[in-house]
């Protein structure tokens, strides 16, 4: 959903980007919930990892991994968007490229999220409380203060530096806001999943998350009729506190539907095993190869908005298995590396 979505945005032609469009309405829908279940996975597996260690926070070896991990996608978030391919020259940098260099994407989130979920878990040790009672506060404080927080002109009195880490208004595609309340509502699950071995076994698991979903599915349409009632318009698709309960609900949904077919799959398939222990490395290398960095030029500089909807798709088929070829080289050559040093 990741590679396709992205490659299918680049290369895609306006003219078929059309609402009425049942294709490209099913494409669009399914595109506004990759980055939720992207960020909702990313809490889950990191928390699931941290409490099945069964270790206090400070002794355990997921907290020095979690840091190291916070440090590296923040740093390789900013190092996409680097501005110039001479290091350490930034005299013909333009005030628009030092925008989109400090712009918040993905990686800068999700390593962000991982520190603030390494917190509470430490947070929740010392005051000995549930973790998940931390997480279900923080989410719902990222849900219900995000239209007030978007509405603060932030770099108005903070460095576009630290205000990019709050709202979209410095070309942010991820602030804090909202954003962290998916990894948040992961880590519920993550715990429960390590707290409860064996559980998800069970089809109640399963329908359990499905209802749960549907519940915050209909908590979200009420809430805009609530808010249309109070304000006299509807800003769901704006910044909306109901919209995140939406696509909260549907990314239940999709694990409860996994969580059901799980129990009738014995083992998982090598390769997508493969293909989840590189995800860092696709979204990396992909997001060069489209739009290219301060060293090379990418796809979008010859193809941008060109394409036609079958070739689109094509193309992000091609990408896919560019993708799944990389992983599969990077195992033969680490096998092959281990061959030659033992």
């Amino acid at each position: 959903m990741m590679v396709q979505g992205h490659s299918i945005d680049m290369l895609l032609s306006p003219q078929y980007r059309v609402a009425d469009s049942f294709l490209y309405y099913g494409w669009n829908f399914m595109r506004g919930i990759t980055a939720p279940l992207f960020l909702f996975t990313a809490g889950t597996v990191f928390t699931y990892l941290f409490i099945l260690q069964n270790k206090k926070a400070t002794d355990n070896p997921r907290l020095s991994r979690g840091l190291n991990r916070f440090l590296l996608l923040v740093f390789l978030g900013y190092l996409l968007h680097y501005p110039t391919a001479k290091i350490i020259d930034f005299s013909s940098v333009t005030a628009e490229q030092w925008e989109a260099f400090f712009a918040v994407d993905v990686l800068q989130l999700i390593g962000f999220g991982i520190l603030f979920l390494i917190i509470l878990l430490y947070l929740s040790e010392k005051i000995n409380i549930n973790p998940v009672y931390l997480f279900l506060s923080f989410g719902l404080i990222f849900i219900y203060l995000n239209p007030v927080v978007q509405s603060i002109e932030w770099k108005s009195f903070l460095p576009v530096q630290i205000a990019g880490y709050f709202y979209s208004g410095t070309g942010s595609n991820f602030p804090l806001f909202p954003w962290c309340s998916y990894l948040f509502f992961g880590g519920i699950l993550g715990y429960h999943l390590a707290a409860h071995t064996g559980g998800h076994k069970k089809p109640k698991f399963g329908i359990s998350l499905f209802l749960i979903g549907i519940g915050l599915i209909i908590s979200a349409f009420v809430g805009d009729r609530i808010e249309i009632v109070i304000n006299g318009y509807s800003d769901f698709w704006g910044n909306s506190s109901n919209l995140i309960l939406y696509r909260l609900g549907i990314v239940l949904i999709l694990n409860s539907i996994f969580c059901l077919i799980a129990l009738k799959v014995e083992k998982i398939p090598s390769l997508i095993i493969l293909i989840g222990r590189h995800t860092l490395s696709i979204y990396f290398v992909h997001l060069i190869i489209l739009y290219g960095s301060a060293w090379s030029l990418g796809v979008s500089y010859f193809m941008a908005d060109s394409l036609d909807m079958w070739k689109s798709i094509a193309a992000a088929l091609i990408m896919i298995l560019l993708m799944i070829g990389m992983v599969i080289s990077i195992r033969m050559i680490k096998f092959k590396t281990k061959v030659i040093t033992t």
